[in-house]
């Protein structure tokens, strides 16, 4: 499947860092919507189609655990990465259990996640690399 404009949601309850990863990933292509926290994040989903999901852990209404199990009910494809600062192997095996695409400890750098997405992307959708 080729996609002329793939859309991402970020989520996280830091404003600035879901602003500037947003801005960042427009200049590499994508459609990106931002949202605040987990619940606002699923609504997103509910009424847009959306190719990959970027959360964070820790957020206000649903964690980014939860938003992952919700969203995969909706889209079981749907690639869904998690961020979080106490990022362990305990909660990387709770992203596993969730069917997460891949888990990362904040802060993550920006090769690092625009590679995870550029991977995610390329075995979901046979999006081309960047």
């Amino acid at each position: 499947m080729y996609l002329d404009m793939p859309s991402m949601l970020i989520t996280d309850d830091d404003r600035d860092f879901r602003e500037t990863l947003g801005g960042l990933f427009e200049e590499r292509g994508f459609h990106t919507m931002l949202a605040g926290d987990g619940q606002e994040a699923f609504e997103i989903v509910q009424r847009v189609t959306v190719h990959v999901v970027l959360l964070d852990m820790n957020m206000p209404r649903l964690t980014g655990l939860e938003t992952i199990r919700r969203v995969k009910r909706v889209y079981a494809t749907v690639p869904c990465i998690l961020l979080s600062a106490e990022m362990d192997e305990t909660l990387a095996e709770a992203a596993r259990q969730a069917d997460a695409f891949s888990a990362h400890a904040k802060p993550i750098s920006l090769p690092e996640i625009t590679r995870t997405v550029s991977l995610a992307m390329r075995m979901i959708y046979d999006w081309p690399a960047a």
